[in-house]
């Protein structure tokens, strides 16, 4: 049925010309929660608790719900109430849909789904909101093929972090220099959940001032991560130690783990150092991946260690 972006979801809504079913994807839940209440907002308040069903996918796991596929069928089933549609509203649906645990009944309940798929109610709505689907289940496939589908949040890089931010702040009223954009999309990089975070507390910070500066951000926003996982060995192969040790920095202060960093500077060794560089190199490599399980040193120094030496061998 296509694919719409959440702005131009919010004119479809408001036209009325509204598509049988919506599949909702992505990681901004502040933005799927304006989308529920654009749904909501197609059916007249005083209608809604008539016309309106919600569900919750976390119900599934609930000892007193235990909310399965089949409620949300039986909800599509039923006759609107003075009023033209109906709207059946399913949030978290990949806890429905991807079952951790599948049984008789969820793959029957999904089967159903996909019947229902072919041949939709036109008098109600369904729309279905998940972080994301695994597309190489069936049903996922019918529902890209059937459903009209949004992607919130939808972030791939620093430059979409930053239109992303003049956005949010365009809709607060607040105004933000380029520099401030510059250093939070730069810092924070297209992790829509840390930016939605960081982009709040620096509205409440700033509240009163005239705009939001560079220096607000560099006091109030997250530790900067690394946009890169192999920015290390890059810069090793580059003999680029300050380069290399600021981006391991990075990487340990994100949360990497010791021995996966290890692993990839191994890597480097093994893939581009040769002739009498070599020995030495793996000779480090090992008493480095000795200490780090024996030694009372932090890793942090000792991976520091490991990289100044790479750096120095000059790798290829």
């Amino acid at each position: 049925m296509g694919t719409l972006a959440p702005s131009a979801l919010r004119k479809h809504i408001n036209s009325g010309q509204l598509n049988p079913v919506y599949l909702v994807l992505g990681a901004d839940e502040y933005e799927k929660d304006e989308i529920v209440d654009t749904f909501e907002s197609a059916v007249e308040e005083e209608l809604r608790p008539f016309n309106v069903d919600r569900f919750d996918g976390l119900d599934a796991g609930s000892q007193s719900s235990k909310l399965s596929l089949g409620d949300v069928l039986g909800a599509l089933q039923t006759l609107p109430m003075m009023a033209p549609k109906r709207i059946v509203i399913t949030q978290r649906a990949e806890l429905l849909l991807q079952p951790k645990r599948e049984s008789e009944l969820t793959l029957r309940d999904l089967s159903l789904l996909e019947e229902y798929l072919e041949n939709p109610a036109q008098t109600t709505i369904l729309v279905l909101i998940a972080e994301s689907l695994d597309d190489r289940r069936r049903i996922s496939k019918r529902l890209n093929a059937s459903a009209t589908v949004v992607r919130c949040g939808n972030l791939e890089d620093v430059s979409d972090a930053a239109h992303w931010i003049n956005r949010q702040a365009k809709a607060v009223g607040i105004a933000m220099e380029p520099g401030a954009v510059r250093e939070l999309s730069t810092r924070i990089g297209p992790d829509v959940r840390r930016l939605r975070g960081e982009l709040d507390r620096l509205f409440l910070f700033a509240s009163g001032q005239d705009r939001i500066r560079e220096s607000d951000v560099r006091e109030v926003a997250g530790a900067a991560v690394s946009l890169d996982d192999w920015a290390v060995t890059k810069a090793i192969e580059k003999g680029q130690t300050a380069k290399a040790l600021r981006e391991l920095a990075l990487l340990i202060d994100g949360g990497a783990v010791p021995q996966m960093l290890l692993g990839q500077l191994a890597w480097v060794v093994r893939t581009r150092l040769s002739g009498q560089r070599l020995a030495p190199a793996i000779d480090a490599v090992f008493r480095a991946d000795s200490d780090l399980k024996r030694s009372a040193v932090e890793s942090r120094v000792l991976l520091e260690k490991l990289v100044i030496q790479l750096c120095a061998a000059k790798v290829n």
